[in-house]
């Protein structure tokens, strides 16, 4: 499998390749969407690096057309600072986002974390207690695969990742703070609101009632927990 690299700008691309065949990836390049899109139809990849503006279309809408089908990393780039375009993306399923100019280490460092927590939550080979069952949600991390009375929930790793941690501290309040920290394995910001647009993209997928959530609950001012 590859990491797929899409940016209508060759130079931005073609140096995003460099620093990944360097770090010993392979990489499916693309300056053209449709192109891109073909490939995401033919069959999984490692990891989807894409860029918000592109044209005749954007990412979100390349990001939304692989959540359809996968659940691998996504990092969109984008040349947007704007708060609301990096809610877009992180509803859309997007789970990191790295702002133009960027440093192409600190990519491929991210790119390298979201393989680790995808690798983490797919194998499950850290912790022997790898499925928790009750009331009706079963999560599974040897498999990443989570249902809720029967139905399979199509998670991302990051959702996956919340979820565990909040099944595994059920009925204690788990901080945004140790949330990030953990999952994302980076140091938290007070006005970081990733983990708040993940938390309602759960639910959604939970089927929750937006203003009175039945199984993962806000707790206000401190994080949330999760009760069945």
């Amino acid at each position: 499998m590859a990491i797929l690299v899409l940016d209508d700008e060759p130079e931005i691309a073609d140096l995003v390749e460099v620093y990944l065949v360097n770090e010993g990836f392979e990489v499916a390049k693309f300056y053209d969407p449709e192109a891109a899109l073909a490939r995401i139809q033919e069959g999984p990849l490692e990891l989807a690096i894409l860029d918000v503006m592109l044209p005749g279309t954007d990412g979100f809408a390349i990001c939304r057309a692989i959540r359809e089908r996968y659940t691998y990393p996504v990092i969109m780039l984008t040349a947007r600072v704007a708060d609301m375009d990096k809610i877009t993306g992180l509803t859309m399923g997007a789970d990191d986002y790295v702002t133009k100019p960027f440093n192409p280490l600190e990519l491929v460092a991210r790119v390298k974390a979201q393989l680790r927590r995808y690798t983490r939550y797919n194998t499950g080979a850290e912790n022997a207690d790898s499925v928790i069952d009750f009331g009706g949600l079963v999560i599974d991390r040897d498999t990443h695969e989570c249902t809720l009375y029967g139905k399979r929930l199509d998670l991302t790793p990051t959702e996956f990742g919340i979820l565990w941690m909040l099944c595994e501290n059920r009925g204690r309040v788990v901080s945004s703070e140790q949330l990030f920290e953990t999952v994302w394995g980076e140091k938290y910001l007070e006005s970081n609101n990733t983990v708040m647009v993940h938390i309602r993209r759960l639910r959604e997928k939970l089927g929750e009632p937006p203003r009175k959530p039945k199984i993962i609950k806000t707790v206000w001012g401190v994080g949330y927990k999760i009760e069945k």
